[in-house]
């Protein structure tokens, strides 16, 4: 009885265990492959040669089967679900990196270089320097020409790229917007593809510091993009995410880190990250970085990274005073290159710039005919004060205009939700004190409202920048009245240059009628408290009539 009763046992667990046939791969031609976008990327099926993707795939195998075991399932392979429709793991939006907290561009997004050649370059202007000009890997090459549709340099990137691709140590003043991201990650992409150094898992090839998340974010996705056609590792670092998360993907393995100051300190005084073997090291937005008090910090990372000598150092920034140039002289190989962009083009070109004399009373007017008459899409409005950040913004709304604000009391999910909005289209107006908007990089962004002259001329730069970037147009409108106009001289001295000032036109400063709906919350707290006055007193005469004599 007792070996009939095993000998079913045992044929039973044979039956729940027996192995699944294997499943016939489909290969995609390298052709179609390719030939995908970045855009359409997502819904193109991959095949990865890399033993970091074959280990992950391999897990995911071992897990399916241990399922269909506990499922008691038949021979026969179960259909495998269709995710094509899924956007790409790889893809750094504020919305995948609110979603995921996840930092890592994830290699099943690279895409495959084939046999594509390097086309002849077309030279329209004699005067303009093309990336043909210069000996890119052909990796490089294929995802600036064709995929982002790049052909002629930008000022700074004819300035600077030779250099940096000949590993010099660099100190390039340029305004954001003006295509030097492209220059420090091009070069930091080649030297990668060229060097043959063994690192540990941990140990990075390169360091992008960036003062805001957005911007960290941002150089990300454009590493990312300019990668897409090399095996580099991707990590983004930076506050306000998963703490755990990050260093995992940190010790996972990395070669380029993108990361604000002061989460990646916390992971290098925890031995999480080891910059011994670093050999490119970036530094953008300096000028931001002395502002925002990030200098002492920046000391301390570059004290976790080789010497000089042993390593290229960039270093970008709007204005390169002394104070810059002298902690580039620290921190760099003697006699580094200094590039500087012409005066004329400390405001990228492209920028539309009106000034209009007004009073502080026809600044609401000027700017919602402005908004109603003009083509704008996307629009940034700038005040110097959280406080008049949220008026304006319940102002707009009264008017029937829709809009978000930033400002430092916005958490970083909300933030990212809103800049996500704003580029996908969803937002069209963004009111933003200047903390807030520095970190805002968008492209398509058609027009910047000065609503309060910012105090410091090189703030003006900064927020004018937010249009017109990558060779694009775009509107800067800003409003002198008697409250600010006191700070255009500086501007004009700053710029090299003066400023167009009009006056607006009468039918400008008619007000247009009102909804009257939402109120502000200050509105909102006051009707509520006079409501709850109103109550209390009600109440309180009821209880009096109450406590008085019987009838």
């Amino acid at each position: 009885m007792h070996s009939r009763l095993f000998s079913r046992l045992a044929a039973k667990l044979k039956q729940i265990f027996r192995p699944a046939p294997a499943k016939t791969a489909t290969s995609i031609p390298a052709s179609k492959n390719a030939a995908a976008t970045p855009s359409t990327r997502s819904a193109t099926a991959k095949t990865s040669t890399s033993p970091r993707l074959d280990s992950v795939a391999s897990r995911e195998t071992n897990q399916n089967s241990t399922r269909s075991r506990r499922r008691r399932k038949s021979s026969a392979p179960a259909a495998k679900p269709d995710h094509s429709d899924q956007p790409a793991a790889g893809s750094v939006s504020f919305e995948d990196y609110d979603a995921s907290m996840s930092g890592q561009i994830d290699l099943s997004s690279k895409k495959k270089i084939a046999d594509w050649q390097i086309p002849e370059v077309v030279r329209t202007d004699s005067s303009a320097t093309y990336f043909q000009d210069f000996l890119l890997d052909r990796r490089i090459m294929r995802a600036v020409l064709e995929d982002l549709q790049f052909e002629k340099c930008t000022p700074i990137q004819a300035l600077a790229l030779q250099p940096a691709l000949d590993g010099q140590d660099l100190s390039g003043k340029a305004q954001t917007g003006t295509g030097k991201t492209a220059v420090f990650l091009i070069a930091t992409i080649q030297a990668y593809l060229q060097s043959t150094a063994k690192r540990k898992r941990n140990s990075p090839f390169a360091l992008v510091l960036a003062p805001t998340r957005e911007l960290a974010i941002q150089i990300a996705k454009d590493a990312e993009l300019l990668s897409i056609y090399t095996d580099l590792r991707i990590v983004a670092v930076y506050g306000g995410m998963d703490y755990a998360r990050q260093r995992q993907l940190l010790t996972s393995g990395c070669d380029l880190v993108v990361a604000t100051p002061g989460r990646l300190l916390d992971y290098l005084r925890q031995n999480v990250l080891d910059l011994s073997s670093l050999q490119v090291l970036v530094i953008d937005e300096a000028d931001r970085m002395l502002d925002m008090g990030f200098i002492p910090d920046v000391k301390q990372i570059i004290s976790y990274t080789p010497k000089p000598a042993e390593r290229q150092t960039m270093l970008f920034s709007a204005t390169l005073t002394p104070d810059i140039l002298n902690l580039s002289a620290r921190w760099m190989r003697p006699s580094p290159a200094i590039l500087e962009v012409d005066t004329e083009q400390v405001v990228a070109e492209g920028i539309d710039e009106t000034v209009f004399a007004c009073t502080s009373q026809e600044k609401l007017p000027i700017m919602l005919w402005l908004l109603k008459n003009e083509d704008c899409h996307r629009v940034l409005i700038f005040r110097n004060r959280k406080r008049d950040v949220e008026e304006l913004h319940y102002k707009l709304q009264r008017f029937g205009i829709a809009s978000e604000m930033l400002s430092g009391d916005v958490d970083q999910k909300k933030r990212l939700r809103i800049l996500e909005g704003f580029r996908s289209g969803a937002i069209q107006v963004i009111v933003a004190t200047d903390v807030a908007g520095r970190g805002i990089h968008i492209d398509d962004v058609t027009h910047v409202f000065n609503y309060d002259l910012p105090y410091e001329a090189e703030d003006y730069v900064h927020r004018v920048g937010r249009t017109a970037r990558a060779g694009q147009r775009g509107r800067a409108i800003s409003f002198a009245g008697e409250d600010c106009a006191f700070v255009i001289p500086d501007i004009e001295s700053y710029i090299g240059r003066a400023l167009p000032i009009t006056q607006p036109e009468a039918q400008m400063l008619v007000m247009p009628k009102s909804s009257g709906q939402p109120a502000t919350p200050r509105q909102s707290n006051r009707r509520g408290r006079s409501q709850s006055k109103a109550r209390n007193r009600s109440s309180s005469g009821a209880r009096i009539r109450r406590s008085g004599p019987r009838r």
